[in-house]
């Protein structure tokens, strides 16, 4: 019995670190601004918000819009302020991306397709002053 109650511990703690692995994973991709890279992870479109544009756009746009951004806000560091892992199928972060040009919040959820993970939506606002 000791066996089988170990075994589920371990399976439980493998599935849980891979899910913060995902996360981890988008996070340190949007801190060193690799879009080549992130856009690998892009679902065919993509609902896009950088600050005050917001729409849907196949892959390649997005990337491109993404460069840019990352071109204006040099990112310096992230920190992951919210993770969501709870569904197997799922994963939903909000971080705080530092940059030269100020801070900001950004939000995105990655969902299983066909046993990866596409990330379909990324927002990014200005960090409001009175949130952490």
């Amino acid at each position: 019995m000791k066996k089988l109650y170990l075994l589920l511990w371990l399976l439980i703690s493998f599935a849980s670190a891979r899910a913060q692995d995902e996360i981890d994973k988008t996070a340190e991709l949007i801190k060193s601004a690799n879009v080549q890279q992130l856009s690998k992870l892009f679902a065919t479109t993509v609902e896009l918000s950088i600050l005050e544009t917001e729409d849907s756009y196949p892959a390649a746009k997005a990337a491109e819009m993404l460069s840019d951004f990352f071109n204006q806000h040099e990112p310096k560091s992230v920190k992951v302020l919210h993770r969501v892992t709870s569904n197997a199928n799922y994963r939903f972060a909000v971080i705080l991306l530092t940059t030269g040009n100020g801070n900001y919040r950004v939000s995105f959820n990655l969902k299983n397709k066909a046993g990866h993970f596409e990330l379909n939506d990324l927002h990014i606002e200005t960090q409001k002053q009175n949130s952490p």
